[in-house]
């Protein structure tokens, strides 16, 4: 009995650890066909007037994007094809510039609908003005998320003993439990993972150690 506790608490460790440095990607909607950002450049070529979308970008990087959008507005008198060409060149070099300037990595713009539904969820509030329906999704996912991980940690708890078999069964499924209501806590105090620093900011932090 002595044996597989210690290796249970040899194995927690290990996968605690596993986790704990194992990074975590943040999913985006700013690079897809149908995200607010390609929103915004449809409305600034529609316009003919760029500054809808220079708030996606930071200050620094305005040439480049007034550059892109003008090449794009002179595509739009070639013919549609090339108008069509014009346009993308301009999406790309949007979004690439905007989450550059995020610190992300730009892999290519995604289809219509590629959107998690909870995004989708989040921008209709931002249209309603209330946030009611967005709340009851996140909390019933929540809730839904703690209790499945709760019920199977528990059953699995009960057989942890029995055998190193069933003790690593009940492990995988503990780490998976309190990182689950961790990982919630951590975003309800505001810990995101999509925020925007300023890059003076991160330098200056870098004196402090």
């Amino acid at each position: 009995m002595k044996k597989i506790n210690i290796l249970l608490i040899s194995f927690i460790v290990t996968a605690c650890f596993g986790l704990l440095i194992t990074p975590r990607f943040a999913a985006a909607h700013c690079d897809t066909l149908d995200g607010p950002v390609i929103q915004d450049a449809r409305t600034a070529l529609e316009k003919g007037d760029v500054t809808p979308v220079l708030k996606w970008v930071q200050k620094k990087d305005e040439a480049m994007i007034h550059a892109a959008f003008n090449q794009a507005l002179t595509a739009g008198k070639k013919g549609v094809k090339v108008k069509e060409d014009g346009e993308r060149r301009f999406f790309e070099a949007l979004v690439k510039i905007h989450r550059t300037g995020e610190g992300a990595a730009f892999t290519g713009l995604k289809p219509v609908g590629a959107v998690e539904p909870v995004i989708v969820a989040a921008d209709n509030a931002l249209v309603s003005g209330s946030s009611a329906d967005l709340i009851k999704l996140i909390t019933d996912q929540a809730a839904n998320g703690i209790r499945e991980r709760h019920n199977r940690t528990s059953e699995l708890s009960r057989h942890k003993d029995e055998s190193i078999e069933a003790g690593r069964k009940y492990v995988a499924a503990y780490v998976d439990y309190t990182h689950y209501v961790e990982r919630l806590q951590q975003a309800a105090w505001g810990h995101g993972t999509h925020q925007i620093e300023p890059k003076h900011t991160k330098a200056a932090k870098g004196h402090d150690h």
